[in-house]
This record gives structure tokens, C-alpha cells and sequence, in this order.
């Protein structure tokens, strides 16, 4: 799961372009908006999207859960996992 929480960091600063973050300042269990890196509604769309580019792994905008998957790397590793082993199985 390190791997993976690690893979989405870079996905996070890749994809929204943050520049002066680097993964190791990212702490997995932190959360990712508002306090934390701070991120809105829209970098939560930008990061659904390569979420799903890179894994395969769609959120729909009106899922219940949403804002408990997006609270933090860990989280989020945590669903692309189980979301990923139910499209093998």
C-alpha cells in the first residue's frame, strides 16, 4: 500500500501541477483539502480524472463516499486498491 500511497503523490503534484511540493512534504495520513495541501473542488475533479487515466478506477460526482475517499492519500490509496483487485476479479 506504500507503493501505491506514494505513486498517488506523485499523481497529486503531477497532475495539479504543484511545483514547490514534493512527495516526501506530503504526509499520507493528512488531509488534502482545505487545511493540509489545501486543495478545492476543482483539483478534486482534475485528480478523479487521472485517477481513472491511470488506474482504471471511476468516481461518480455524486457518490456518497467521495469526500471520505478524497480526505487523504490514504484514503484515496486505499479505494484505487479495492477498486482496482474488483475489476481483476
Amino acid at each position: 500500500m506504500e507503493q501505491l500511497e506514494n505513486e498517488i503523490k506523485l499523481v497529486i503534484i503531477q497532475s495539479l501541477n504543484l511545483d514547490r511540493v514534493t512527495p516526501s512534504s506530503i504526509d499520507a495520513a493528512a488531509p488534502l483539502f482545505v487545511e493540509g495541501l489545501g486543495l478545492d473542488s476543482i483539483d478534486a475533479l482534475e485528480l478523479a480524472m487521472e485517477i481513472r487515466k491511470r488506474y482504471g478506477v471511476r468516481m461518480r460526482a455524486d457518490e456518497a463516499g467521495n469526500r471520505e475517499i478524497f480526505s487523504s492519500v490514504r484514503s484515496l490509496a486505499a479505494y484505487v486498491s479495492l477498486h482496482r483487485q474488483n475489476q481483476a476479479g
